[in-house]
């Protein structure tokens, strides 16, 4: 009798790449994960229980056991391993396989290997999936790009292992080349802003409402229960909760505050800056990740450059109440200018992203997922053309509806010496985009005085450049 064959491999069994496949076993499709680490391998088929699967340490068992044309996923770390890996497998895949990259890895990476693999008659698809380990196994929300034709071999795994919101998958097709991973850059820009935010709310709230970690748990968890419904306000809300197992008190006030990237942030910002789209919260959020790296430095500081700043007294209804009204305001501007930067990607990389699909799939499974993301998706419904979220007529109403409490939150924080770089920075995006005639002509005149780069007029066509005085 002739050994099983699998309908679906994964390279990678560490967390998300077991959990991933545990999640299409649970599908009813037959499994088969490949690993260095023969433990994990064994560990594999142990968690599937009943359903057929089996685990390997060798590239060509491993291949050998899939069915043709062969579906093969790779969730190990971004970067080189990820070549090597692929490298590994050319000898004994075949023309019309699949090899789909799991990982976070730089889109022009994904460009370079679809490429390749071209050559070899191989097919491969760059897909971003979001969730975290638990996601993984229960449902992500996935970002495939590369040939519509390769993920319609994939298109019926994909849909039942993602998540739902409704009778909806959270998947669908980005678009050619490195599209999903472009969307799933983005994605991970656009969490490294709310994230951020979040962080200086509770900065604000602590600091200067003087709000203790349980009234810090009630806030957010009225938030969570309103329009900021979302997973990140979700997990904050359960972060003031938790105890500190290896001491007294709750584990917050004993975290580090340095906080690590693994860079598609900034990605995500040095993308922007290439297409010269301003995606100044996510800029912000990125920086302050780097701020944070200068512990040492910034204790060093606090005594020399004490200026003696001071809060004015506030009540902490109020300040709850305006700081909700504030990060509804920042959310909305951190989703237009990722959203803003995508639509630009689109029209430059001709990746045809359809924004409202975007919305769609990002409303459930994801770190970003939120009640707002319905909004969005409709917004682009309506009209898909949309060039910012930032006019579309309700969001547009929303902001002129909370701005007020925005600029009252930054300047209580000015006030006190607090740092809030991805608030002011949301709130300057929206001034500035909202501000017909912005003083760049001075910037313009000066360009032209130094290096003669010329500038244009607003009474006359053409290019002009003065000889200064």
């Amino acid at each position: 009798m002739s050994e099983q064959l699998y309908d679906f491999g994964m390279v990678g069994l560490g967390v998300m790449g077991r959990n991933f496949l545990l999640n299409v076993a649970d599908h009813g499709f037959s499994v088969i994960g490949l690993d260095r680490d023969a433990e994990k391998a064994t560990a594999l088929e142990v968690e599937a229980g009943t359903h057929p699967a089996k685990g390997t340490t060798d590239n060509q068992t491993f291949v050998a056991l899939l069915k043709k044309p062969r579906i093969i996923m790779l969730l190990v770390p971004a970067g080189k391993i990820v070549d090597v890996v692929i490298e590994s497998l050319l000898e004994f895949v075949e023309e019309g396989d699949l090899i789909i990259d799991g990982g976070n890895s730089f889109f022009e990476d994904t460009d370079r290997r679809m490429a390749y693999l071209a050559e070899r008659k191989v097919r491969f698809l760059g897909v971003g999936v979001s969730g975290g380990a638990k996601g993984a196994r229960f449902g992500p929300s996935i970002m495939p790009g590369g040939l519509l034709a390769a993920y319609d071999q994939v298109k019926p795994i994909l849909e039942a292992v993602a998540a739902k919101v409704g009778e909806d998958p959270c998947v669908a097709f980005m678009g050619k080349g490195s599209a999903g991973n472009y969307v799933k850059m983005v994605h991970n820009g656009i969490e490294y802003g709310l994230m951020q935010l979040l962080a200086e709310s509770y900065d604000i709230l602590r600091r200067i409402g003087g709000l203790t970690n349980d009234e810090l748990h009630e806030a957010f968890r009225s938030y969570n229960a309103g329009r900021l419904q979302s997973f990140l306000v979700e997990i904050t809300t359960a972060i003031f909760k938790q105890e500190d197992d290896l001491g007294s008190g709750q584990l917050i006030d004993r975290i580090l505050d340095k906080a690590k990237q693994k860079g598609t942030g900034k990605w995500t910002s040095q993308n922007a800056m290439d297409f010269g789209i301003p995606v100044p919260t996510i800029d912000g959020a990125v920086t302050m990740r780097g701020l944070s790296s200068l512990k040492q430095e910034r204790l060093d500081a606090v005594e020399l450059l004490n200026v003696g700043t001071s809060a004015s007294s506030v009540e902490k209804k109020q300040l709850i109440k305006e700081m909700e009204a504030a990060l509804y305001f920042a959310f909305i501007t951190t989703y237009a200018q990722g959203m803003s930067l995508l639509a630009e990607a689109s029209q430059e990389k001709e990746y045809g992203l359809d924004m409202e699909a975007i919305a769609r799939i990002w409303r459930g499974g994801c770190i970003i997922r939120a009640a707002l993301l319905e909004d969005i998706r409709q917004a682009y419904q309506n009209n898909r053309d949309l060039k910012n979220l930032l006019v579309d007529p309700n969001f547009a109403d929303h902001l002129k509806e909370t701005h007020v409490s925005l600029r009252t939150i930054v300047k209580r924080a000015i006030d006190a010496g607090i740092p809030t770089l991805t608030l002011s920075a949301s709130l300057a995006y929206f001034d500035a985009y909202r501000t017909g005639r912005l003083p760049l002509n001075l910037v313009q005149a000066q360009r032209d005085y130094f290096g003669s780069h010329t500038y244009e007029r607003i009474d006359q066509e053409g290019i002009f450049h003065t000889e200064w005085e």
